[in-house]
Order: structure tokens, then C-alpha cells, then sequence
């Protein structure tokens, strides 16, 4: 019995996250997951693992998203202190667009 009531607070946990549907918005929470999630909060809730790192849910109340692709096209060099420098290629920054635009709605 224990086993479904975890089994079924991860997959609340998980839902709660994001609710990408597009293959591109499901490559980008995975993009995020895995690239993101270390410092950000990815979804929809819940605080940053590391304060400085801005949760991905209100970014676009300090940016416009569209305007994120030229960042993380030419690379992102500065954001928070401890953020690791990194490149998208034209694919993952659609993806990764298209997941934060679900956080808008």
C-alpha cells in the first residue's frame, strides 16, 4: 500500500512540473532537467536549489522568452555567479523556448 501512495506522489510531483505537450515542449523540460534543474526550478512551483539561480516560471516576467534565443544562441556567460557557460543549438533553443512558454500560461 505504501508503494502506490509513493508511486502516486511522484507522478503528482511530476505533473506538477510542467504540463508540456508538444514533442518540443517535452524536449525542453527534458533539456531543463537535465541542464537546468541542478540550480533552477524548472516547473511550475517549488524554490531553487540555489537562490541566485531564477526560477524558470518567472522569467518571462523579467524577459520576453523570444528574446532568450539570442542569449542562449551566441551563450550564456553570466546569469548567476556559479552558472556554467553553455551553448543551444538551434533545436534545443526552440525546445527550451517552447518549454518556457508553457510556464506563462
Amino acid at each position: 500500500m505504501r508503494c502506490v501512495f509513493a508511486g502516486a506522489a511522484i507522478l503528482l510531483m511530476m505533473a506538477g512540473q510542467a504540463t508540456a505537450a508538444t514533442p518540443s515542449e517535452r524536449r525542453g523540460l527534458e533539456f531543463a532537467k537535465s541542464h537546468c534543474a541542478r540550480c533552477h526550478a524548472i516547473g511550475r512551483s517549488g524554490k531553487s536549489r540555489l537562490a541566485q539561480a531564477p526560477p524558470f516560471r518567472t522569467l518571462h516576467t523579467r524577459y520576453p522568452v523570444e528574446t532568450l534565443a539570442e542569449a542562449f544562441a551566441e551563450g550564456i556567460y553570466t546569469g548567476h555567479p556559479r552558472m556554467p557557460e553553455f551553448e543551444l543549438d538551434p533545436d534545443e533553443i526552440n525546445d527550451l523556448l517552447s518549454y518556457l512558454k508553457t510556464l506563462e500560461r
